[in-house]
């Protein structure tokens, strides 16, 4: 299969909906002069949400939010002429729309959606941070809203804008190693619940083991109520918060798997064109009902794609590692993505490449740069905002790769292998999994 083309000054450009939706791309039908400053809301303002704020200064920030009052009175001192509110649903009711084009969304991933899906829902364009959504329900609407609302968006994977993939993804797709049947992702973060082996190695928060019973004093900057948002009500206590302490709960986040998966797998889902998985089967330690393992693994199939034949992904978190690691086929990086095809392998990382085995691609000439420079991935989505032009981890994708992310942690907490109906959200052969795909919420909080 041929890689996507996408001349530089194409991708630049304007694009109208006809030619986008040929590329594959989402239309993005609401834009405005490229010359003129967009109106954006920021919600979430520390952490991830700083970073992302501190792309946006060159635009007009209007509003921010945040349930922690440090965070907004850091993040006022650099946009002193935004509105403040802690509260996104009453920003979502008092802001009208002329006041706002677009909206920056970096809360925690349990909240992702429902400060996602307002502002598609009034056709304003949307940077989330990874991962999209706390679940494979949540994902699918967002997905679906955005398709409809026709806007930019843009999922915060930024090492997707960065050189190394580009080029990893032109071998793959120009037939370097040949057709791959099989692929390799392994991350080295030992975060969450710890077998007792490991348990002993780790003094910190990571590694506890079972939810606290003791009640903490919240912080005052803090509104603790709406920190829970449509999570289950618990008391405060220093394991959640600050973060990243949460990602490790099921109620708030989904563990390593899709947090650094957005990452990692993003990879193999470009290069492969991959989409909705087959069958999930997962392992581990025997899942825990409130914590992300800190050690797991998960092997997807896929089918074939156009020329691509049927491949199976296989995912390592944690003590975990691939067969080639630990035989030491390959040189042992604490983190990467091996494609093994039909010619060779190529092992790959955020930053750096290599042909496997060396011997057999001395002399090597890499094929013609065919995937454009990125802007920036920030600067990407402000593009796209103000002309059109397409992004790169836009919802479409963003939501899939989300997706399947979810979907090895339903296997693994199903403990065992699943069917995956896509078109459906079902699982026919263990409709009793069918539990992990989506959550009750508390009172006052909806998605719809």
């Amino acid at each position: 299969m041929k890689p996507l083309l996408i001349p530089r000054r194409r991708f630049l450009q304007t694009a109208g909906a006809a030619s986008l939706g040929a590329l594959g791309l989402p239309a993005i039908l609401r834009s405005q002069s490229p010359g003129k400053k967009l109106n954006i809301v920021v919600i979430g303002c520390g952490g991830r949400g700083g970073a992302d704020l501190k792309e946006m200064l060159e635009e007009n920030i209007v509003a921010l939010c945040d349930v922690n009052a440090k965070n907004l009175d850091i993040a006022a001192a650099k946009a002193p002429g935004a509105k403040r509110f802690r509260d996104f649903r009453k920003m979502y009711d008092e802001l009208k729309d002329a006041e706002f084009d677009a909206v920056v969304v970096a809360t925690t991933e349990h909240t992702h959606a429902f400060a996602t899906l307002p502002a598609l829902q009034r056709k304003k364009h949307v940077y989330c941070e990874k991962p999209l959504t706390r679940d494979v329900h949540e994902a699918r609407i967002i997905t679906e809203a955005a398709k409809a609302a026709g806007v930019a968006t843009q999922m915060g994977t930024q090492i997707h804008a960065g050189t190394n993939y580009r080029r990893v993804v032109e071998l793959v797709q120009s037939g370097a190693i040949g057709p791959v049947r099989e692929v390799h992702v392994w991350v080295n973060r030992t975060w969450g619940r710890q077998s007792p082996e490991d348990a002993a190695k780790y003094k910190d928060i990571v590694s506890v083991q079972e939810r606290p019973t003791e009640e903490m004093p919240v912080p005052p900057e803090l509104d603790w109520d709406l920190w829970l948002g449509p999570a289950p009500a618990r008391p405060f206590n220093t394991v959640y918060f600050p973060g990243p302490k949460w990602y490790r709960w099921w109620d708030f986040g989904n563990g390593t798997m899709s947090d650094l998966g957005s990452h990692w797998n993003d990879l193999p889902f470009w290069a492969l064109n991959l989409d909705a998985p087959l069958t999930i089967e997962a392992s581990g330690p025997p899942p825990h009902p409130e914590i992300a393992p800190a050690t797991m693994s998960a092997t997807y199939t896929y089918g074939a794609r156009g020329a691509m034949p049927p491949v199976k992904l296989t995912w390592y978190q944690g003590q975990m590692k691939p067969p080639q690691w630990t035989e030491k086929v390959i040189p042992q990086w604490n983190d990467g993505v091996l494609f093994v095809g039909d010619k060779g392998m190529l092992l790959s990382d955020y930053c750096k490449h290599v042909l496997l085995p060396e011997k057999d691609f001395a002399g090597f000439t890499p094929p013609p740069q065919t995937i454009p420079d990125s802007l920036g991935h920030h600067k990407e989505w402000l593009h796209a905002c103000k002309t059109g032009a397409p992004t790169t981890c836009h919802f479409g994708y963003s939501g899939r790769l989300t997706e399947a992310n979810h979907l090895g942690n339903v296997a693994y907490r199903a403990s065992k292998k699943i069917e995956w109906d896509t078109k459906n959200l079902r699982i026919p052969n263990a409709p009793e999994a069918e539990r992990f795909l989506r959550r009750e919420y508390r009172a006052g909080w909806k998605l719809a």
